[in-house]
C-alpha cells in the first residue's frame, strides 16, 4: 500500500487543525509556546516499525511528553516530525521512542553549521562541548562527533558568539574547513607549549642535581605544569560543569593530587606526557579524519564555459545546468554532464575505482572528479556542484562516519558507567586506608593518583570509531560506499550471498536472438511487439526496441497499455487487445501452445528468455533473448569462495531452463527461477531462516524490498542513480562486482582491528593496575600506559587507510 503517512491523526485538512490544535491531549496540538521557548521543527527517521499501526503508537505516546506537539509519523517513509519547546531534549525523544520499541534517529536540518573542532583528545570531550552548548538558549540542535572532528549545530546566534562558547569549553571552532590557518595556529601554539612545557621539565630535572636551592627546580616543574597543562585544566573544569567526567579531569587532577603531595616531578611529568601524547594523538587522528580530502580535492575550481561564441573560464559553483564545458585532454572533469560532442578514455577511478578508463561517447554520462585521458570533450551540464555524484559521496561518507557501530555505541556506554566509578575508587584508595590505620596519607594518595591516570578509558573509547572512520574513507577511495559502521561490521559477518541475476551477474543488456512468427509474417510480429513494448523500460523491452530499429520497423497506434506484473505487458490495437510476455500469461488466457511446445522446451533448454506474442485466444509468435555474464562475474564469484562466503545464490525472474545455465556459467551455487519481485523477499527470508547472515546484491531499485529484506542491502552501479545511493546499505560505484570480495576483505579486517585494539586497552589497563598496589608503577609510568595506549590503538587503526 503506498501510502505517506499511515494512521497519522494529523492527517487532516486545514480546519481540522485550526479546531483542534490547541486541544488538551491532541497528538496534533502545538506545545505553549513563550518568549523563552518557541516551539522547534525536529525531524527524525524511524527503524523498527513494522505495520502502519506502529506509527500510531508513536504519535500516542509521544504526544504525552510535556512540550512536544504537532506529531507526525510516516510509516512509508519510517520519517517522524514534530514540534517541541527548548525545555525538550533531543535525547529525551529518541529515548521515549526507545522505550515504546523503536529507534530514533535525529534528522539535522537545513539550518544545522557545520564546524571542525580542535583539541578533542576523546569521546568525552565531545560530550563535554555538547553538554555546554545545549544549556545555550540559542542553539537548537547540537551534534558533535568525535571521530570525524566535526561539529553541527543549528543555532539563532552569531557565528563569532559559538566560537567564543566552543573556545570557553577548552576547543577551537573553525567554519570553514577551507580557512586552515587558523587551525595551522592553534595547533602551532599547542605544540609549542608542549615544547615548552617539555624544556622547563628537562631544566628543573637537571637543577635537581645542583647545589641550587631546591624552590628554584620546583618553579620550574611548576612552570611545566602551567604551560603544559593549561589548557587540560580548562576543559576539566568544563566537564565538572557539564557533569561528565572526561580524561582531562582524571590527568588534571593527578598533576594538582601530586603537587600537593609534594611530587612536583611526577606532576610535571604527567602533564608533559600527556600533552605530548595529545599532540601525537591529534596528528594521528588528523590522517585519519581527512581520509576523505582526496576526494574532496578531485574537483577543478573553475571550468571552462561556452558563452555565446567565446569560451570563458567561470567558478564550478556559478555554472548553471545546460551550459556547455570544454573538457581538453588531461583535465579533472568538473561537474557531472553528458557528452555532447567529442570521443575519449576517461579515468572513473576516482568514483569507481575501476582501474581500466572507459570510452565515452555522444550522450554518455561523465562525472565530476573523474579524468580525460585523450581526447576533447564538450559536455552539457545536468547538474550543479553541489548536486554531483561526488559531492553526494562526500557527504554520504561524512554522515557515515559519524554514525555510531553496535560496538562503538556499547563501549560508549560502559565509559560512562566504568568513568565515575573509578573516580569514586579512586577517591576511596586515597581516603579509607590511611583513615583505617594501614599506611601513610602520601602513600595511598599517590596510588590513587595513578589509579585515576591509568584507569582513564581512553584508549578503549577511541578503539572502534578511529578504525571505522578509516575503513569507511579507504573503501570511498576506492569506489564503495558504506554507510556506517553498522554496515562495516555485518559485511564482515555475512555468510551467503544473495544476487539479482539481470544487471547484477549478466550485463544487463540482452539481445534478441530468435523470431519465430506462428500464422503471422516476422515484420507483423515484430510491429505488434515493438508496439507493445515501446512503454516499458525493462531490458528485455529495450532489446525488442534496438532489434526493431536496427530493421526500421517501427509501431502501429494503440492505447490502452498496461503492465502486467511479473508476467507481461498489453495494449489495445484497433479494438483488439494484444499481449507480449512469459508462457505463463497465455496458459493462464487458456491459449493453446501445444504446436510451439517442442520450441518452447528447446530454447528455454538453451537459456533463452521467451517472449510469446499474440491475443486473448491465438499466439502470433515467439521472440527469444539472451543476456550474458559479465566478464568480471565468474573471477568475483570464485574469490568470494575463496575467502569464506559459504553459499552464493541467485535469484531471477526467468525460467528454471536460464536461471540453470546462467548459474553453471557463473559458479553460483543455488538459484531460485521464476520470481516475482515478492518472491525475491521470500526467498532471502528463507536463506536467513536456514540460519545464515544474508547479503543482497542488486541495481537498488527494482530489489528494494529484497534489499530491505536482508541483513546487508549492496546496491551495484551507483554512479549513474541516486536512487541506489540511497537504498542500499553499502553501494558498489562501478557496475560489477569487482570490488565486493574487497569489501567483505577490508570489513573482516576492520573487525579484526577493533577487537585487537579492544583487547591491547584492557590487557594495558589491567596490567598497570596490578602493578599499582605494589608500589612498582609511578605516576609518570600511568601517563605513558595510557596516552601510549591510545596512541598504539590509532596507528593500529591507520592500518586500515592503507588497505588494497
Amino acid at each position: 500500500m503506498d501510502q505517506t503517512n499511515v494512521n497519522s491523526c494529523c492527517n487532516k485538512n486545514e480546519q481540522e487543525n485550526e479546531s483542534t490544535q490547541n486541544k488538551e491531549g491532541s497528538c496534533c496540538s502545538v506545545p505553549k509556546e513563550t518568549a523563552d521557548q518557541p516551539a522547534h521543527l525536529q525531524k527524525f527517521t524511524i527503524q523498527g516499525m513494522d505495520c502502519p499501526s506502529c506509527a500510531e503508537t508513536l504519535e500516542k505516546g509521544l504526544s504525552k511528553i510535556q512540550g512536544v506537539g504537532d506529531i507526525q509519523v510516516s510509516y512509508a517513509s519510517a520519517k517522524l516530525s514534530l514540534k517541541k519547546d527548548s525545555s525538550v531534549h533531543t535525547d529525551k525523544i529518541t529515548e521515549e521512542v526507545k522505550k515504546l520499541g523503536f529507534s530514533a534517529f535525529p534528522v539535522l536540518s537545513n539550518t544545522m553549521q557545520t564546524y571542525k573542532i580542535e583539541g578533542m583528545d576523546c569521546s568525552s570531550c565531545a560530550q563535554t562541548l555538547e553538554n555546554h552548548l545545549n544549556k545555550n538558549p540559542d542553539v537548537q540542535e547540537v551534534r558533535v562527533n568525535f571521530s570525524t572532528g566535526k561539529m553541527k549545530i543549528d543555532h539563532r546566534t552569531t557565528v563569532e558568539k559559538i566560537k567564543k562558547e566552543v573556545k570557553r569549553s577548552g576547543f577551537t571552532a573553525h567554519l570553514d574547513e577551507k580557512l586552515q590557518e587558523d587551525a595551522s595556529n592553534s595547533k602551532l601554539k599547542k605544540e609549542v607549549n608542549t615544547i615548552f612545557s617539555g624544556l622547563l621539565l628537562a631544566i628543573g630535572f637537571a637543577l635537581s642535581f645542583t647545589p641550587v636551592p631546591e624552590w628554584i627546580s620546583i618553579a620550574a616543574y611548576a612552570g611545566a605544569i602551567l604551560t603544559g597543562g593549561f589548557k587540560p585544566a580548562r576543559s576539566a573544569f568544563y566537564a565538572i560543569k557539564s557533569k561528565s567526567l572526561d580524561m582531562n579531569v582524571l590527568m588534571a587532577s593527578a598533576a594538582i593530587g601530586a603537587a600537593l603531595i609534594g611530587e612536583w616531578f611526577e606532576g610535571a611529568m604527567v602533564v608533559w606526557l600527556f600533552a605530548l601524547g595529545n599532540t601525537l594523538q591529534d596528528r594521528s587522528l588528523e590522517r585519519t579524519r581527512e581520509s576523505i580530502r582526496s576526494l574532496v580535492n578531485l574537483t577543478p575550481s573553475e571550468a571552462t564555459v561556452k558563452k555565446g561564441d567565446q569560451w570563458v573560464q567561470m567558478p564550478v559553483e556559478n555554472i548553471s545546468i545546460g551550459s556547455t564545458v570544454l573538457i581538453k585532454a588531461g583535465d579533472k572533469i568538473p561537474v557531472d554532464g553528458t557528452v555532447m560532442k567529442g570521443f575519449s578514455s576517461v579515468n572513473q577511478a576516482p568514483i569507481t575505482g575501476e582501474s581500466i578508463p572507459v570510452d565515452k561517447h555522444t550522450d554518455d554520462p561523465v562525472y565530476a572528479g573523474t579524468i580525460n585521458e585523450s581526447g576533447s570533450l564538450e559536455v552539457t551540464v545536468t547538474k550543479k556542484a553541489e548536486d554531483t555524484t561526488i559531492a553526494k559521496i562526500i557527504h554520504l561518507v561524512e554522515e557515515a562516519q559519524e554514525k555510531k557501530a553496535p560496538t562503538q555505541a556499547f563501549i560508549d556506554r560502559f565509559a560512562n558507567v566504568y568513568t565515575p566509578i573509578v573516580f569514586g575508587l579512586a577517591l576511596s584508595i586515597m581516603i579509607l586506608p590511611p583513615l583505617l590505620g594501614f599506611g601513610s596519607w602520601g602513600d595511598w594518595l599517590y596510588k590513587g593518583l595513578a589509579l585515576l591516570v591509568v584507569a582513564c578509558p581512553c584508549a578503549l573509547v577511541i578503539s572502534t570509531p578511529v578504525a571505522i572512520v578509516s575503513a569507511i574513507g579507504n573503501a570511498a577511495r576506492n569506489g564503495v560506499l558504506i554507510k556506517g559502521g553498522t554496515f562495516l561490521e555485518k559485511a564482515g559477518t555475512i555468510t551467503a550471498i544473495a544476487f539479482d541475476k539481470t544487471g547484477t551477474l549478466t550485463v544487463g543488456k540482452p539481445k534478441v536472438s530468435h523470431v519465430i512468427p506462428v500464422e503471422t509474417d516476422p515484420t507483423q510480429l515484430l510491429r505488434i511487439v515493438r508496439t507493445l513494448e515501446d512503454h516499458s523500460n525493462h531490458p528485455i523491452a529495450r532489446a525488442i526496441i534496438e532489434y526493431t530499429n536496427e530493421r526500421n520497423i517501427s509501431s502501429v497506434e494503440a492505447d490502452d497499455y498496461a503492465t502486467i506484473a511479473g508476467k507481461g505487458v498489453q495494449a489495445t490495437i484497433k479494438g483488439e487487445e494484444y499481449f507480449a510476455g512469459k508462457p505463463g500469461l497465455f496458459r493462464d488466457h487458456k491459449v493453446d501452445l501445444s504446436h510451439v511446445a517442442e520450441h518452447i522446451e528447446s530454447l528455454e533448454k538453451q537459456g533463452e528468455t521467451l517472449i510469446l506474442v499474440g491475443t486473448r485466444n491465438r499466439l502470433m509468435g515467439i521472440i527469444s533473448v539472451a543476456d550474458s555474464i559479465r566478464d568480471i562475474t565468474v573471477n568475483a564469484i570464485q574469490t568470494l569462495k575463496r575467502i569464506g562466503i559459504n553459499e552464493s545464490v541467485m535469484l531471477t525472474g526467468d525460467h528454471e531452463g536460464t536461471a540453470e545455465k546462467i548459474a553453471g556459467e557463473a559458479g553460483i551455487d543455488r538459484y531460485f527461477a521464476g520470481l516475482l519481485p515478492e518472491d525475491k523477499v521470500t526467498s532471502v527470508k528463507t536463506l536467513q531462516k536456514e540460519g545464515k547472515q544474508v547479503a543482497m546484491v542488486g541495481d537498488g531499485i527494482n530489489d528494494a524490498p529484497a534489499l530491505a529484506t536482508s541483513d546487508l542491502g549492496i546496491a551495484m552501479g551507483g554512479a549513474g542513480t541516486d536512487t541506489a545511493m540511497e537504498t542500499a546499505d553499502i553501494v558498489l560505484m562501478a557496475d560489477n562486482l569487482e570490488k565486493l570480495p574487497y569489501t567483505v576483505r577490508l570489513s573482516r579486517k576492520a573487525l579484526a582491528i577493533i577487537k585487537q585494539n579492544i583487547w591491547f586497552s584492557i590487557l594495558t589497563k589491567v596490567a598497570a593496575l596490578v602493578l599499582i598496589f605494589p608500589g612498582l608503577l609511578t605516576l609518570w609510568m600511568a601517563v605513558l600506559a595510557d596516552t601510549g595506549a591510545a596512541l598504539i590503538v590509532i596507528l593500529n587503526s591507520m592500518r586500515l587507510i592503507r588497505q588494497k
